[in-house]
């Protein structure tokens, strides 16, 4: 792209890293000042004869479809030739649309060269090419969550508070249970006030028992009770939910490394799985907290949530290739159902198809 062309690009870099000292000062303070939906066990179920997954996943998506391939097509399609200057904005709906500044711009770098060889000789051809680039970078870390071999598996779900974590592992729960396996739920989130008391919601309502302590007690003591009672009981997958704000980002993360020693101790080689749950309407919020813990708690997967509510679900192909982290499952709705194994194919189908 010719150097003239960078003005827009250098100037939303630095409103990008203003976002991003701002979120990381934040969390280092206290974790995220999310506020924590009050729990509403009526989730929706699935009404009979209501449409199949993918078409769900079609309407869950369509903020992001509207915001991002809606705006890709208005710039693109009905083009005879493509140039610099289209390809400088589609990099602007890009990063605005949180696909992220880093993969924005392997996107950009990579259909230059493929303009360069004569490959996007029109619009058509352009937003072949940018699909078939993003689910290249989706597929390329992208693995489902595999519990075979382990007895129990351990399932350390970690988040700042707000972002569905609870309701996530209610959800998983649930799946879980209905497919036959013997879940034991961990309620290690004893500083938010009420978190026990939703956990216990979940698992009334799946058939699942919830090992707690009072409020306050001590995070570590509720996994080791835990791990015990999971062995004892011979349960097939223990999840295990965690503080997502203390006193500092220190604590926070001390805390994760003490209940993630004491896990191991009891049963050695766990947790299998810590699975980052993610808002995906916080964007760049989004992003730097997959930064935080994927430095100090060994994240191993991604869950994102709320993808119905935003326009800005670019933000799964910004964590997915930024950070090298598959992601595990997403959100795009409010019934059991609509928490999805997540398929990088199916997600590139759903945004693109017309």
């Amino acid at each position: 792209m010719e150097e003239g062309k960078k003005g827009f690009f250098r100037g939303l870099m630095d409103k990008i890293g203003g976002v991003t000292q701002q979120v990381d000062e934040t969390v280092e303070e206290a974790g995220l000042p999310l506020q924590q939906p009050a729990f509403s066990p009526a989730v929706q179920e699935k009404p009979k004869g209501e449409l199949g997954f993918f078409e769900r996943l079609k309407l869950g998506l369509k903020k992001t479809k509207d915001g991002l391939v809606g705006r890709i097509d208005t710039l693109v399609l009905g083009k005879k030739e493509i140039d610099a200057d289209t390809l400088e904005e589609l990099e602007e709906i890009l990063i605005t649309s949180d696909i992220g500044v880093k993969t924005t711009v392997e996107l950009i770098r990579t259909l230059e060269q493929r303009l360069g060889r004569n490959e996007l000789k029109d619009g058509e051809a352009l937003r072949s090419a940018l699909k078939d680039e993003i689910l290249t970078r989706l597929e390329a870390h992208h693995s489902t969550l595999d519990i075979a071999g382990y007895h129990p598996f351990v399932l350390l779900v970690i988040g700042v508070n707000g972002v569905g974590k609870t309701t996530t592992i209610g959800k998983l729960a649930s799946r879980f249970s209905a497919s036959g396996k013997k879940v034991l739920l961990a309620a290690a989130d004893t500083f938010r006030a009420a978190a026990a008391e939703q956990l216990e919601a979940w698992g009334e309502r799946s058939g699942v028992d919830v090992i707690r302590h009072k409020e306050g007690a001590d995070p570590s003591a509720v996994v080791f009770d835990a791990c015990k009672a999971a062995i004892a009981r011979q349960v097939d997958i223990l999840i295990v939910d965690t503080a997502g704000r203390l006193h500092t980002k220190v604590n926070l993360m001390e805390e994760m490394k003490k209940i993630r020693r004491v896990i191991d101790r009891e049963i050695p080689g766990a947790p299998h799985e810590t699975l980052l749950v993610l808002d995906a309407a916080t964007g760049q919020n989004a992003v730097s907290q997959a930064r935080l813990f994927k430095d100090a708690a060994g994240v191993t997967g991604i869950a994102l949530t709320k993808l119905d509510g935003t326009a800005k679900g670019g933000i799964v192909v910004a964590v997915s290739h930024e950070f090298a982290l598959p992601v595990r499952y997403i959100g795009v709705g409010e019934s059991i159902d609509d928490l999805r194994d997540f398929s990088p194919r199916e997600f590139t189908d759903a945004l693109f198809q017309a």
